[in-house]
């Protein structure tokens, strides 16, 4: 059995449902989405998720309607975009139905993710780790003290003349 296989199938459901609702509210969701369709993809090739059918969208992209795939993960369900290979072999069930809700889980981000990570075997990609050159921060109201300095009062210095 490879290791992908060895994580529970009721974990990998938790895991995505927490991502996807961190995905809704994110200001950069790509990564999390990403996740979640690489996940769904893997679990369906694997047979440990099926296609349930095509729902409309409730969220019309430029006003044009247009259909999602309702996936089953266990006890959840998500929606992914479809291939047109959906359209062909899939029942379409018309509008999305509001009354069914996932279960309610706890699981932090930071968990699912590690899982999921797992799962796909993903590595973040390695960052070179460069230190910006910064200058510090000087204030241009700053006047250095003149304490310790050989000479008082402090005079100015003398212009080279050529």
């Amino acid at each position: 059995m490879p290791e992908n296989e060895s994580i529970p199938l009721d974990e990998l459901g938790k895991a995505l449902f927490t991502i996807n609702r961190h995905a809704k509210t994110a200001p950069d969701p790509k990564h999390l989405y990403f996740l979640k369709k690489e996940t769904i993809n893997r679990l369906l090739k694997e047979k440990r998720a099926e296609k349930v059918g095509l729902h409309y969208s409730d969220n019309p992209k430029f006003s044009n309607q247009h259909s999602t795939l309702l996936v089953k993960v266990d006890t959840y369900f998500f929606h992914i975009p479809p291939t047109k290979d959906d359209f062909r072999e899939l029942k379409h069930l018309g509008k999305l139905d509001q009354n069914y809700r996932n279960p309610s889980t706890k699981m932090s981000l930071s968990q699912a993710k590690k899982l999921v990570y797992r799962y796909i075997n993903w590595h973040p990609p390695k960052r070179v780790q460069n230190k910006p050159n910064r200058k510090k921060y000087r204030s241009s109201y700053f006047t250095p003290s003149s304490l310790g300095k050989m000479e008082w009062p402090p005079t100015k210095p003398k212009r080279n003349s050529r």
